[in-house]
């Protein structure tokens, strides 16, 4: 039988159908599956991947931490330090950081209305009204950069005080998209937390206009010599057309504020002052620079604010009267300095360090610069021999040729003059500056002595000891400054009692001690203004000479390199230096003509009102009646310390003085002019003392008796006279030379 295999073989493909159609519909669920599982998975990768994208822009583009309004302003340092007077009034400022220009934090409402106004309308016109970032100025850029035009910036006030305040974001060369979203950021960050006032007072504090000024007080004086309130229109669109470009040129600064004024004003009108406010004699500064010396000696720290004991008023007066003494000297002398004192505080009212408008060193200070005392050291020396009753004011000096061994050999002094005036008493000899009997006075009183009693008179220059300046020290050869005479001077005002002076109201009062007794300070005082003592020296009418008390010291230092002139009255002392500071000699100019008018000016001066009466005399003086015999001293009333009076001074007898050569004096050259007959050229010899029983040799050679004073003729070379007793001992002896 044979089987058939149609039915096996139907059945077969018909499975093989249906599995054919499972796996279809399978494959189908599956595709149908797999989509649905994809979607959402790459969905959330794409938000990931988007919210990593914006998390590190965020990142990248996040601006760094901005300091507050109250941070700023006060991590605020000018670059100026200002001096003012004891009222409150500027007398000077300097500059003290040189790394940028800055004045003081200028407020919001001290800058113009106009200047406010006209910043706006050139670099945010919708300042007002927007958080930070002005939209639409943004499209109106992006649109303009596509059209291929040039169009204006976008970038606000706000935004631009982010990059001030964080150079980074707005850093030259770095201004991308990056760079710009960082600072539309700063910006918003800094509308969150400021008022609008605060931003534009902050802007126009930081901006950069011009080279190193930053700030719009900065600005506002160096460019026009004004404050920013008193900024007018035509300042207003300038200042403004520097921003963009502030090292621009005149003519394209006057172009931009033209384009700024839309036809308000005359574009060559603004090219005109374009160029003038860029010239070069435009200053910063708008103080009236009165004590520039000063000014530099007290303000060392940018910011800071001195107020000094010094008066405006006073200030001017010396300042000006010193200007116009060495105009007059006609470069004669350059230089000069004056100080004025209040006697009873000790505060510096007038402090000037120079005002020559020749001088080669300007930024020398005068006012407390050493230079030698000349005379001016005398009142000391006489206070101190009158309080040690070494003299009194009416005792009697020589004034003829001396000669003092010295170390280095014989020291022989001279009076300015070049002559002697022979016995004058100790008040003439002062108030008319003799040399001679001051170093008469020295001996008495002792080299030494006398240093330690500058030394204790505020003379800090006197560092060595008395042997080191020797016998000239009477004469002024020690080094000084102003400050320190006008101290000392103030000390005899004062009774005697010396204290450092002030310079600032910050200064502790001074604490007085005492250098000499009141008395002596009172009798020496008394000397100094004397006018009567005075007429043998300076005459009857000279600088010296005021309508009202006052005493008064000139001197003049070796070679004509400095003149002083030193005085007081009851209230003020005043004193002047006169010079030249790189120390060349001046020409023709003594105390009396170059440093005394300016000291007499100044008295006159603040003395206007007043007039100051002779100070009060101690218990401890008395007065007499003098009379002096041997001298050519009129009688006169004369002051002593109680128990050293004397109603009648001679000079002593020829027999009680110490047989010496009075003339030549040791150290002498003379020479022989050839145009005079050698019979006529013979050198007067004179003797003083006992000498009725002495004799002269010269060079071995007897003259004869001493008491005849021969006329003799001397050979060039060295000659040594000396004058012998009756034993033959050499009681004295010079050495000349003929040339």
């Amino acid at each position: 039988m044979r089987l058939s295999l149609q039915p096996f073989v139907l059945s077969l493909s018909k499975h093989r159908s249906s599995f054919r159609r499972w796996r279809k519909r399978t494959a189908v669920r599956q595709a149908q599956g797999e989509r649905w599982l994809n979607g959402p998975r790459i969905a959330l990768i794409a938000i990931l991947l988007i919210a990593a994208l914006v998390a590190v822009g965020d990142y990248v583009t996040r601006p760094p931490l901005l300091p507050s309004y109250k941070a700023v302003k006060a991590a605020w340092h000018p670059s100026e330090a200002w001096l003012y007077d004891r009222n409150g009034v500027l007398i000077d400022s300097v500059r003290v950081d040189f790394q940028v220009r800055r004045l003081a934090w200028t407020p919001l409402d001290t800058v113009s209305p106009v200047m406010r106004d006209t910043l706006i309308a050139a670099e945010d016109q919708r300042f007002r009204r927007h958080h930070g970032i002005d939209w639409l100025a943004l499209f109106g850029a992006a649109r303009d950069r596509i059209a291929g035009r040039r169009g204006r910036g976008a970038s606000t006030l706000t935004m631009q005080l982010a990059g001030f305040l964080a150079p980074d974001i707005a850093a030259p060369g770095t201004r991308g998209w990056f760079d710009k979203v960082r600072q539309m950021r700063a910006a918003r960050t800094i509308e969150a937390h400021w008022s609008k006032d605060q931003i534009l007072e902050a802007y126009l504090n930081l901006a950069g206009f011009r080279g190193e000024a930053q700030g719009i007080g900065a600005a506002a004086l160096g460019l026009f010599g004004k404050t920013p309130d008193a900024i007018g229109h035509d300042d207003a669109l300038l200042l403004t057309a520097l921003l963009p470009n502030p090292q621009g040129s005149a003519d394209a600064i006057a172009r931009r504020a033209c384009a700024l004024g839309h036809g308000s004003v005359p574009c060559d009108r603004l090219q005109a002052a374009a160029w003038g406010m860029l010239g070069p004699t435009r200053s910063l500064q708008l103080d009236p620079e009165l004590a520039p010396h000063l000014a530099v000696r007290l303000l060392t720290r940018p910011g800071l604010r001195v107020t000094s004991t010094l008066d405006a008023r006073v200030q001017r007066i010396a300042t000006a009267s010193l200007a116009r003494q060495l105009h007059g000297l006609a470069g004669r002398a350059r230089d000069g300095a004056v100080i004025v004192v209040d006697n009873a505080t000790g505060d510096v009212l007038a402090y000037v360090g120079g005002a020559g408008s020749e001088s080669t060193a300007p930024a020398v200070d005068g006012a407390n610069s050493y230079r030698q005392a000349g005379s001016t050291l005398k009142p000391f020396l006489y206070a101190d021999a009158i309080e040690k009753g070494y003299l009194t004011a009416a005792s009697i000096l020589d004034d003829s040729p001396v000669q003092l061994d010295t170390a280095s050999g014989l020291y022989v002094p001279q009076d300015y003059d070049r002559s002697f005036k022979g016995p004058v008493s100790a008040r003439t000899a002062l108030a008319g500056s003799l040399n001679v009997p001051a170093v008469r006075a020295l001996v008495l009183v002792g080299v030494d002595q006398f240093r330690d009693r500058l030394w204790d008179t505020g003379f800090r220059g006197l560092t060595e000891d008395g042997q080191y300046y020797g016998y000239s020290l009477a004469l002024g050869s020690a080094e000084v400054t102003l400050m320190e005479q006008v101290a000392a001077f103030r000390s005899l005002a004062e009774g005697g009692r010396w204290s450092a002076l002030r310079l600032t109201e910050d200064d502790p009062p001074p604490a007085p001690h005492a250098i000499t007794t009141p008395a002596a300070a009172w009798i020496v005082g008394d000397m100094l203004a004397d006018p009567n003592a005075r007429v043998a020296t300076f005459g009857i009418d000279s600088a010296l000479r005021l309508p009202f008390w006052a005493a008064v010291k000139t001197g003049t230092s070796k070679a004509m390199r400095d003149n002083w002139c030193i005085g007081y009255s009851d209230r003020y002392t005043v004193g002047v230096w006169v010079g030249n500071k790189e120390g060349d000699p001046m020409r023709g100019v003594s105390g009396t003509s170059g440093a005394a008018p300016v000291w007499r000016d100044v008295m006159l001066a603040i003395h206007e009102h007043a007039r100051p009466a002779a100070p009060a005399r101690p218990k401890a003086v008395v007065a007499e009646r003098v009379g002096f015999a041997g001298t050519s001293e009129q009688p006169r009333t004369d002051y002593f310390i109680a128990g050293t009076g004397q109603r009648r001074i001679v000079t002593a007898p020829e027999i009680a003085r110490r047989p010496r050569i009075a003339n030549p004096v040791s150290g002498s050259v003379y020479a022989i002019d050839p145009d005079i007959p050698i019979d006529r050229q013979r050198l007067g010899i004179r003797v003083t003392g006992d000498v009725t029983a002495h004799r002269l040799t010269l060079d071995g050679r007897d003259l004869g008796a001493a008491a005849d004073a021969p006329l003799v003729f001397a050979s060039p070379g060295q000659h040594r006279l000396r004058l012998v007793d009756l034993d033959g001992a050499v009681v004295d002896q010079v050495l000349f030379t003929v040339r």
